[in-house]
């Protein structure tokens, strides 16, 4: 699934994870708004979400996802698991068009409206429309003397260079791992 609109990078390096959104929302070929924030923390700052896709599947989303974290305390996975189930089988909610980077101090995952709970090898997640370019840069970049915002910074930069529907306005949120060990 590749979206138009935004793009959501999540680096995992060293003692830090982070999750950055670019600020753009388009309609159609126009921006309608450039400082959207599309990164958020979520269970007491323990969860950090990124969400490419439509505004109010996102806040749909938020509240399932804050939902099944209270249910599942501790357990992202689990909860993610859970969430996929209801997105992929309830009637409402299947119909949302969407994709969630959702990471802890544990794991990074990658959800999906087709029930895709993903976790990739390398720590680095990349989704909607300009998701691949910085993607691409933030993996050239992880063998640099660089932390994951610092990565993650000048992978986005690349992806608003490159992508039309991302801007330079960026939201990153970081979780220090050490901290909540």
């Amino acid at each position: 699934m590749t979206w138009m609109g935004t793009t959501i990078l999540s680096v995992r390096k060293g003692n830090q994870v982070v999750v950055a959104g670019d600020g753009q929302v388009t309609m159609g070929n126009a921006v309608v708004k450039a400082n959207a924030r599309k990164v958020r923390f979520l269970s007491s700052g323990n969860v950090l979400v990124g969400f490419a896709g439509a505004t109010a599947d996102a806040f749909s989303l938020f509240e399932r996802l804050e939902s099944k974290l209270d249910q599942y305390p501790g357990q992202l996975q689990r909860a993610c698991v859970e969430l996929a189930k209801d997105w992929r089988t309830d009637k409402f909610l299947r119909k949302l068009e969407a994709m969630m980077a959702v990471v802890d101090k544990g794991v990074s995952l990658i959800l999906t409206g087709t029930g895709d709970v993903l976790e990739p090898q390398d720590g680095i997640i990349g989704i909607g429309s300009g998701g691949n370019f910085a993607l691409a840069a933030a993996r050239a970049l992880m063998d640099q003397d660089l932390s994951a915002e610092e990565i993650a910074k000048k992978s986005m930069k690349i992806a608003g260079d490159l992508c039309i529907y991302t801007n330079h306005s960026l939201v990153l949120e970081k979780i220090d791992i050490k901290e909540q060990l």
